[in-house]
C-alpha cells in the first residue's frame, strides 16, 4: 500500500456529517475545492440513493467527486455510529473532522430532536476522539447557543424540561448540544471548535437555497401578501450570511484557527435591521411592504392561525448583536469576504420565488427587473436570447419549461407578463412594456408567444419588424372560438380558488407530461397571490373585446408570421397569408401537451 504523509494514498482526511443537509454538501463542496480527499458518512448507499444525488449535485457545481468516499452510517447507532469496521479503519486516520447534521425543523417532539441533535453530536464527539491523527473536530451549533459562559451539563431534568417547554424541541436541543460537546469535548481533551451561524441564506451569486423556514419563510409569507404586519421592533435584528461564505469559513477553521477550544459567531454583522431588510425585499419583488409592527409579546398572546407566525422562531426576533471578532480574524487570515448582504439578500429572494420556496425547480433561474414600471419577473438570457417566449393565461413563465428542455443550447428570455404570474402590474400599455423589456436585447430574436401575449407579440412585429428573426403565434385566440361570457365575468373567483387538478384537467386534459403539470402548479401558485386572478381576467376581458380582436385580425395581414395551432383548438377566422402548423391530438396549450412539435417550428423559424 502506497502511503503519504503517514496516510494511505487516496484515503479521507476530512470527514463531513450531514453532508447532504443544507450547510454539509456546500462544505464538502469546498473541502474538495482545496484539494481535499472527503468521507461523507450517509445513511445509505449505491442506486438513486443519496449517495449518487450528492454526487450528481457536486459534479454540478464542477466539483471533482472522485475525492469523495461514501461510506454508510447513522448519527444515532450509538458512538460506532453505526460504521462497519473496515469504514471504521478506513477513517481511523482522518485529521478533520465536521458535524453539519442537525434536524432542522419545528413542531418536533423532545425526544425525536435529541436522539439527532444532542445524542448523534455526542456521539460524533465520542467518534472523533477515537482517531488516531484528529487535529480538529468542527462543531455547527446554533447562534442563539453558547452565551452563557459556563457550560453545564447534564442539567437537572427540572431545568431540562423548563428549557425544551420554553423554546421549544429545535431550540432546546441545539442549546443542551451546545453546552453538552463544549463539557464532554473538554472531558475527553478533544480539539474542538464551535461555529454559530445565523440565519443562513442562499448563495451569494446565485441565491440557491436549500432550507424554507425561519427567515424564508417570511419571505414567503411577504411574497403571498400573508405578512399583513411585521412582528418585532424597528431594531430587531436577524443576521444572514451566505451558505457559500460559511461553507468556505467551514472549511478554513482547522488551517487558519489556530488554537482549538473557541467558538465564531459567523454573521454579517452589517445586516440591515429586520424591519429594513423586508422593505427592501417587498420593493424588489414588487409587493407590498407591511405598514404596522406588532410587539413579539403581543405576537405569543394571538392565535397561529391569526398570525401564521411559528412560535418557535419568535426567540429570534430580537434587538442582540453579536461579537463577530474571532469570526473575522479567521475569515481574514483564510482571505475570506463577507459577499454584501442586500445584493446576497436579493438574489437570494429572487431564488426562493423561482423554485417555489422549495416546491420546485425552476425551468431557468430567474429574479426580477424594472420592466416599464413594472417588477418583472425575467429567466434566461436578457441581451442576447435566440428566443423570447411570452406566456398565455392564466400561465406563467414556467409554461414553457417543456418548450425549453427540447431546445437544448439555444439563449432563451422567458418574461411574465406584467401583473399577471410573478410579475408586478404597470401603467404602461403591453406593446410598451414589451418594447422596454426588448430594448436591452442586441440580437434579432424569435418572439413566441401564447394566446392572450400574441397581442403585444404581433403589434412588436408590425412595429419593429427589422429588430426580430420571426414571431411564432401559439394558439393566437383572437383567431379562435371566444371565450364565454360567463366564464370572463367568473374568471377572478373561479381562477383564485381553483386547485391545480381542477386547473390541470381544465387545461391539459387527462395524462399531461410531469412538466406540464408543474408549470401549472405554478401558475395556481401565483392566482393566490394578491390581486392576481383579477388582472388575469381584466386581461381576458380586455382581449375579448371585439374591436381588440377585429385589429389583430387586421394586423395579421400585414405581418409574416407563423402560427401553431392544436388540432382540438383550431382557427376558426382565416389566418391570411401566415405560415400554419397544426399540431395533431393538442389543444389551446401545445406548449404544455407537444413541447417538442412546437420546439421543432421554432428550430426552423430561427434558422
Amino acid at each position: 500500500m502506497m502511503i503519504e504523509s503517514g496516510r494511505p494514498i487516496g484515503a479521507p482526511d476530512a470527514v463531513v456529517f450531514g453532508a447532504t443537509g443544507f450547510i454539509g454538501r456546500w462544505t464538502v463542496l469546498h473541502l474538495l475545492d482545496q484539494g481535499r480527499t472527503v468521507a461523507a458518512v450517509l445513511r445509505e448507499r449505491g442506486g438513486m440513493s443519496r449517495e449518487a444525488e450528492l454526487r450528481g449535485w457536486l459534479r454540478d457545481r464542477g466539483a471533482a467527486d472522485d475525492r469523495l468516499v461514501v461510506v454508510a452510517g447513522d448519527l444515532t447507532g450509538g458512538p460506532g455510529l453505526g460504521l462497519s469496521a473496515a469504514d471504521d479503519e478506513r477513517l481511523a486516520d482522518v485529521r478533520d473532522v465536521f458535524n453539519t447534521a442537525a434536524l432542522y425543523r419545528f413542531g418536533l417532539q423532545r425526544e425525536e430532536a435529541r436522539a439527532v441533535n444532542v445524542e448523534g453530536a455526542l456521539n460524533v464527539l465520542r467518534w472523533a476522539a477515537a482517531r488516531r491523527d484528529l487535529r480538529r473536530l468542527v462543531h455547527v451549533s446554533g447562534y442563539r447557543a453558547g452565551l452563557d459562559r459556563q457550560a453545564r451539563y447534564p442539567l437537572p431534568e427540572a431545568e431540562l424540561a423548563a428549557l425544551y417547554r420554553d423554546k421549544g424541541a429545535y431550540e432546546g436541543s441545539k442549546l443542551e448540544a451546545d453546552a453538552a460537546v463544549r463539557v464532554v469535548a473538554a472531558r475527553l481533551a478533544v480539539p474542538l471548535t464551535v461555529v454559530n451561524p445565523s440565519s443562513v441564506i442562499g448563495h451569494s451569486a446565485t441565491g440557491e437555497a436549500g432550507q424554507y423556514i425561519g427567515l424564508a419563510e417570511l419571505v414567503r409569507q411577504l411574497w403571498t401578501g400573508r405578512l399583513p404586519a411585521l412582528p418585532g421592533t424597528a431594531r430587531t435584528f436577524v443576521p444572514v450570511v451566505t451558505v457559500d461564505h460559511f461553507a468556505r469559513f467551514m472549511a478554513a477553521v482547522p488551517e487558519h484557527d489556530p488554537e482549538p477550544g473557541g467558538r465564531h459567531w459567523v454573521l454579517d454583522a452589517d445586516t440591515p435591521d429586520l424591519p429594513d431588510v423586508v422593505r427592501m425585499l417587498a420593493d424588489h419583488l414588487g409587493v407590498r411592504v407591511p405598514r404596522t409592527r406588532v410587539p413579539v409579546s403581543l405576537v405569543r398572546r394571538l392565535p397561529t392561525a391569526l398570525t401564521g407566525a411559528d412560535p418557535e422562531t419568535l426567540d429570534f426576533l430580537i434587538e442582540d448583536r453579536y461579537d463577530t471578532a474571532s469570526a473575522e480574524r479567521v475569515a481574514e487570515a483564510a482571505g475570506l469576504r463577507q459577499p454584501p448582504a442586500g445584493t446576497a439578500l436579493r438574489r437570494w429572494a429572487d431564488r426562493l420565488v423561482a423554485d417555489r420556496f422549495g416546491a420546485t425547480s425552476a425551468a431557468l433561474p430567474g429574479g426580477f427587473h424594472d420592466v416599464a414600471g413594472s417588477r418583472t419577473y425575467l429567466a434566461g438570457d436578457r441581451t442576447s436570447p435566440d428566443f423570447v417566449l411570452l406566456h398565455g393565461l392564466p400561465l406563467d413563465g414556467e409554461s414553457w419549461r417543456g418548450v425549453l428542455g427540447e431546445l437544448g443550447d439555444s439563449r432563451a428570455l422567458v418574461a411574465d407578463l406584467p401583473g399577471l404570474g410573478r410579475s408586478a402590474p404597470t401603467g404602461a400599455t403591453p406593446l410598451d412594456w414589451l418594447a422596454d423589456l426588448l430594448a436591452p436585447v442586441r440580437t434579432r430574436p424569435v418572439i413566441v408567444a401564447h394566446s392572450a401575449a400574441t397581442a403585444p407579440a404581433l403589434r412588436f412585429a408590425a412595429a419593429h419588424p427589422d429588430r426580430i428573426a420571426g414571431v411564432l403565434l401559439v394558439s393566437p385566440y383572437f383567431l379562435q372560438a371566444e371565450a364565454s361570457k360567463l366564464l370572463r365575468a367568473l374568471a377572478a373567483p373561479l381562477l383564485k380558488r381553483i386547485s391545480v387538478q381542477r386547473l390541470t384537467a381544465s387545461l391539459l386534459g387527462d395524462a399531461p407530461p410531469a412538466e406540464a403539470r408543474q408549470a401549472v402548479a405554478s401558475a395556481t401558485a401565483q392566482l393566490r397571490r394578491p390581486a392576481v386572478a383579477r388582472r388575469t381576467a381584466r386581461w381576458l376581458r380586455d382581449a375579448n373585446r371585439p374591436e381588440e380582436r377585429a385589429a389583430l385580425r387586421a394586423l395579421l395581414g400585414d405581418t409574416a408570421v407563423h402560427i401553431v395551432a392544436g388540432q382540438q383548438d383550431p382557427l376558426l377566422d382565416d389566418p391570411g397569408s401566415a405560415t400554419v402548423t397544426t399540431i395533431p391530438g393538442a389543444g389551446h396549450n401545445p406548449q404544455l401537451t407537444h413541447p417538442a412539435a412546437v420546439a421543432a417550428v421554432l428550430r426552423r423559424i430561427g434558422a
